[in-house]
């Protein structure tokens, strides 16, 4: 731009042109000198090639850089969600955050370092990684002549809760099993496996996603005793599993009712031999109470007519004195 300055009052100097051989010089000079200016703005906004995965509860970088590393500290660096009606992830302008629009769920976990902007990088840091924080990310960076974008699109991987079993029984001495895991990203494998490895098929098989992940829940019924069940849910190179002692006893449901029945009573007996001991010191108090009444009328009584007598003594002896 500047050589073009000089250039135009170079040509200025020629004063031995005509006036309008001097018009047609300047106009080409202007011409050419804003379309080299254009140029030399032009960058090109550059992404990562791949996903960019990321574990719940962790810190990730989002990249984004300018070619050529040219400084984008003067420019427009705004970060967006085009999957969820560009919902505004950050903004920078006019040397300063500007997140006031900011969405809700992005408040206090992004950062952009304003160090590196001078050397076009305006990777975003995304804080507390959720698993709602998966999706498309656009990096969008305006300078006042010229903007592109680029896209980086975000995995994000969650180990969910251990497997939890609960047991059930029906009248024919069958043990029924389920296995329920909740908070995985993406969705889980889940298995059952006998003592010795070989894989159970599940009889029923539930798969949720909410805003926490998947949830999983599968059923199954054991026939044979006495074995060790497994209930294994994987993900990648992660895995986490809960083991079941399906004994003979399990499989006894008179034997349970039994003990309940047993527990119930013995706990019902105890309760009411606690419930007579409170009422008969009820009672006992009651009476305890009552005598100390009983006793404190009497003394009252004969405080009283003993005041009188003493009083008529001394009224007597008033009258005779």
């Amino acid at each position: 731009m500047i050589s073009c300055i000089i250039l135009f009052i170079h040509t200025l100097e020629l004063k031995h042109l005509c006036p309008s051989e001097m018009k047609f010089i300047c106009l080409t000079l202007l011409i050419m000198c804003g379309i080299t200016d254009s140029r030399s703005e032009q960058y090109e906004v550059v992404g990562p090639a791949d996903t960019v995965f990321a574990v719940a509860g962790e810190d990730v970088i989002l990249p984004c850089s300018v070619k050529p590393n040219i400084s984008v500290v003067d420019m427009r660096v705004e970060w967006f969600r085009p999957d969820l009606k560009n919902a505004l992830v950050y903004l920078y302008e006019d040397h300063d955050d500007r997140n006031a629009e900011q969405t809700e769920s992005y408040r206090g976990r992004t950062k952009l370092n304003h160090q590196e902007l001078q050397r076009g990088d305006a990777s975003l840091k995304l804080s507390s990684v959720q698993v709602s924080d998966e999706g498309r990310y656009k990096c969008f960076i305006q300078s006042k002549s010229w903007y592109d974008d680029a896209t980086v699109d975000v995995s994000v991987e969650a180990v969910g809760s251990p497997p939890v079993i609960t047991v059930g029984f029906d009248h024919s001495e069958r043990l029924h099993l389920q296995c329920e895991s909740e908070g995985w990203n993406p969705e889980p494998v889940l298995e059952w496996l006998d003592s010795e490895g070989v894989r159970l098929s599940s009889e029923t098989a539930e798969m949720q996603r909410n805003t926490d992940g998947f949830s999983v829940k599968h059923t199954i019924t054991v026939q044979h005793r006495d074995d060790k069940i497994h209930c294994r849910v994987k993900l990648r190179h992660h895995m986490l599993e809960t083991l079941i002692v399906t004994s003979s006893i399990s499989f006894n449901p008179w034997r349970t009712s039994i003990i309940l029945t047993s527990v119930a009573v013995v706990l019902i007996v105890i309760a009411g031999i606690l419930l007579a001991a409170f009422v008969r010191k009820t009672r006992e108090h009651d009476k305890l109470q009552n005598e100390n009444t009983g006793k404190k009328q009497g003394e009252f009584v004969f405080l009283s007519y003993n005041f009188i007598f003493n009083v008529k003594l001394v009224f007597i002896h008033k009258i005779f004195t």
